[in-house]
């Protein structure tokens, strides 16, 4: 991979490593567990050459231990999910399992906390997950060798708290990380001619949208919804089962509605204007955001964080209204073939889409931050809508349906296509910026473990002290 070729010619190898690991074992935590169809744990195959052993002890972190037997689990999880276990050693699968302990112990001392609240979010959303992959929570239970449903979840819940404060821990790390446009500069400069890299073709998107327009009478029902279901669980009713009930919001509906949230977390500002004004325990009025209606209950208030639960129920659009937003986007993309009017100039005075209308209707890349879209990483969805069309040309009026239900009319043109190039400072800074920020974070990463490692408990057991650990975990 390209990253992975920059980074070893402008960080040492450890690093590397580490990250490697750290990337594709976060990737297996933030994706659902995925459970293969035949649910009988076969004899977990290591790489050839390594036995076996009689499960024990084989090192301590701080609070935590490692069992043999977590070694040959982080070997299954890898083949559950589809990977290819054969160029990873134990010793390496070991050396991984060592960094999520010492992130773990080291995110208790800072007083990181992960409330049961979180972990049982999480539970539900794991185990909904997996029951869907095939079919039955029993067959679940049976795959990690539990006796019992309560076991398993006794179990999995312990695992989902430790890897919370793995990844909250990883992420105070490198949160704190923040580049110069001088270290941007010299990280460039320092890539060798030949080595640098080669970003794939792209293109820059515009829209404009046009939303039904919902009746009063519409949007006086949903609040008188909203109205009730608060009179309910002021009245002792539970807010998280009425989320699960009459909630259509699809990340959190299945969880009773629960967010987690900063002020830096990426919500609508109407959203965290309301649930920062609210006490532990306080249940908003609804109020309305570009997905709906919401009302929020805050669970819990640490510090500048906030947990809470949300309901959010959006009004019926009517095929009278769908109809009358199809025909003014038809309008609209009239006036433009006719040059009546530019498609920028026309996304700002018609767009209802408030976060793009301004800058003339052009899309963001969510992942990028900048303007541009990788053909090859682009939203399969969007790639869709725009793969056909020619330079200039306008799509036809398209009826779009978002992930929460909400239903608008889009026109879409392509304003600019760059083909697939060597990187170029000016034109591709925001990407490079990217790299040379992760970089820095994979290089702070390896100086918290450089310090940490000197101020923990550790030990390692047996024949585990002769691996060539990437990091100094014996300490010598």
């Amino acid at each position: 991979m390209l990253l992975k070729k920059l980074q070893l010619k402008t960080i040492d190898y450890k690093l590397v490593l580490t990250m490697c690991f750290l990337l594709f074992f976060n990737s297996i935590v933030s994706a659902q567990e995925i459970i293969p169809d035949v649910v009988a744990q076969k004899p977990v195959e290591v790489p050839t050459g390594q036995k076996l052993k009689v499960d024990g002890i084989i090192a301590t972190v701080g609070d935590y231990i490692v069992l043999d037997s977590d070694i040959d689990k982080g070997f299954l999880e890898i083949t559950a999910q589809g990977g290819n276990v054969k160029d990873i050693t134990r010793c390496q699968m070991l050396g991984k399992l060592l960094e999520d302990k010492l992130y773990a112990h080291q995110a208790i001392q800072d007083s990181i906390i992960v409330s049961d609240a979180e972990v049982r979010s999480m539970m539900e959303d794991r185990l909904n997950y997996m029951v869907k992959q095939v079919g039955d929570i029993n067959k679940v239970v049976e795959y990690y060798k539990k006796s019992s449903v309560e076991e398993f979840k006794t179990y999995f819940a312990d695992i989902l708290k430790e890897q919370k404060l793995s990844s909250e821990m990883r992420d105070k790390i490198v949160d704190g990380v923040q580049i110069t446009p001088e270290e941007v500069r010299n990280f460039f400069k320092k890539i060798p001619k030949e080595e640098l890299p080669t970003f794939g073709a792209e293109m820059e998107v515009a829209q404009i949208v046009v939303e039904p327009k919902v009746s009063k009478e519409d949007e006086q029902k949903v609040i008188d919804r909203l109205n009730a279901i608060r009179k309910d669980v002021l009245e002792g009713s539970s807010f998280a089962t009425k989320a699960v009930l009459y909630s259509q919001d699809p990340g959190s509906s299945s969880n009773g509605g629960y967010y987690k949230m900063t002020r830096r977390t990426p919500f609508v500002k109407e959203f965290k204007d309301v649930a920062f004004s609210l006490q532990e325990g306080e249940i908003s009025e609804p109020f309305k955001t570009n997905f709906g209606y919401h009302i929020i209950m805050i669970d819990k208030i640490k510090g500048q964080e906030v947990e809470l639960r949300h309901i959010l129920i959006s009004p019926t659009v009517s095929e009278d209204a769908l109809k009358e937003a199809k025909e003014r986007i038809t309008n609209i993309r009239k006036k433009i073939e006719s040059k009546e009017v530019t498609f920028a100039d026309a996304a700002r005075t018609e767009s209802d889409e408030k976060e793009t209308r301004a800058n003339g209707g052009v899309l963001i890349n969510p992942n990028t931050q900048d303007t541009r879209f990788e053909l090859t990483k682009m939203d399969p969805t969007l790639y869709g809508q725009v793969s056909n069309l020619k330079d200039t040309e306008i799509s036809q009026p398209l009826l779009s349906t978002d992930d929460k239900g909400k239903k608008t009319y889009k026109l879409i043109t392509v304003t600019n296509r760059i083909d697939e190039h060597v990187a170029d400072y000016a034109k591709d800074y925001t990407k490079i910026k990217d790299l040379a920020l992760k970089e820095k974070q994979i290089s702070a990463i390896g100086k918290w473990f450089d310090t940490k490692i000197k101020d923990t408990y550790i030990k390692i057991i047996g024949e585990y002290r002769d691996c060539a650990f990437t990091n100094n975990w014996l300490k010598k």
